[in-house]
């Protein structure tokens, strides 16, 4: 979904020395850095472009603090996906940076790219290609220039809201490459079940600011939309809505319909409601993610599901609601779980 965050600002002392430099990063596998990467040795950005998705996209990487400290060591790397219509710089969870067992890494999803590839390549937004842009360049591209471990068991992805939609759908897509999998609060029932959560996909599409601001995952001005210009309705995924099929596409990257292409991942799901609340956004992602888990359950699929209600016992600043306080609380309690399946 998509929803207004207080921003986390990281804990003292995740920053390196203020002289210290980002690492040399070679381009590769359709990836052309434009700029020269900014921040620290260890918590950096890069500026790249693709033929894949127009524009200039940003690629956050976090490194262990002892990464430089043995050139022999190589690393696990979980893939965060952020939310609509962040960005990879602004994700400054502070547990993104606790971990000294892997490198984290960012990339751009898009204001709202919904972490697919669209169906129509030819709106005023040119190409849409993030799917492609993720799997096949980004991971390869990571692989090439970080020591990571490159491996199914060494590799996971997480996401929050529409992130968490691609963390699923990615795995799904290709469970050769990743062995975990989580959801924070994610947009992962696509289905007609969840036909709300198929209109926000459309309102971000559309610019309907009014009726998206308020469940966006990120700074959302109504009056400074990040939505504009807007675009055809159905061109991520076509017709939403089920008459003679037309939503096929939505069917098909549906995350609640395929969870037995996940047998051989690990899956998280985190999800909160707001308090109870239909008016709140996490109240619908709550339904989105009861779909799965009963999906999962059907399936006999092992899983973990922490549903933290109204937040009142996770985390000290947790409401329940879809916002940034309860993601870190999610995510201090996945990072240690990848940790040790990394090495299980």
């Amino acid at each position: 979904m998509i929803a207004a965050v207080a921003m986390i600002t990281p804990a003292a002392g995740s920053a390196q020395a203020a002289d210290s430099t980002p690492p040399p990063v070679s381009d590769g596998f359709g990836l052309t850095q434009v700029e020269a990467a900014s921040g620290s040795a260890t918590n950096f950005y890069l500026t790249v472009t693709t033929p894949e998705v127009t524009g200039r996209h940003h690629i956050k990487i976090i490194l262990p603090s002892g990464y430089y400290d043995d050139p022999n060591r190589r690393y696990p790397v979980l893939y965060f996906l952020h939310g609509s219509p962040d960005d990879p710089v602004q994700q400054n969870y502070p547990a993104l940076s606790m971990s000294n067992d892997m490198i984290t890494v960012i990339p751009d999803g898009g204001a709202r790219g919904w972490y697919a590839n669209w169906l129509n390549q030819r709106t005023v937004l040119g190409a849409q290609n993030w799917e492609n842009f993720h799997l096949k360049q980004v991971v390869p591209f990571i692989d090439a220039n970080l020591r990571t471990l490159a491996t199914k068991k060494t590799r996971a992805i997480a996401g929050v809201s529409m992130g968490g939609f691609g963390a699923l759908h990615y795995a799904q897509v290709r469970p050769d490459l990743f062995g975990q999998t989580a959801s924070l609060s994610g947009d992962i029932d696509l289905s007609v079940k969840s036909m709300d959560l198929r209109l926000a996909v459309v309102a971000s599409l559309i610019d309907a600011t009014g009726a998206i601001c308020g469940s966006s995952s990120g700074a959302c001005d109504p009056n400074n939309s990040p939505y504009k210009p807007g675009v055809d309705s159905d061109a991520a995924f076509g017709s939403p809505y089920p008459i003679f099929n037309a939503d096929w596409r939505w069917n098909e990257v549906d995350p609640a319909a395929h969870m037995d292409k996940l047998r051989t991942v690990g899956v998280s799901i985190y999800v909160g409601n707001g308090g109870g609340s239909p008016t709140e956004t996490e109240f619908w992602l709550e339904g989105a993610a009861k779909h799965v888990k009963d999906s999962m359950n059907a399936l006999g699929m092992s899983y973990y599901y922490v549903d933290y209600g109204d937040g009142s016992a996770w985390g000290s600043n947790c409401n329940g609601g879809h916002n940034a306080w309860c993601w870190e609380q999610d995510l201090r309690d996945l990072i240690p779980r990848l940790e040790r399946s990394f090495t299980s």
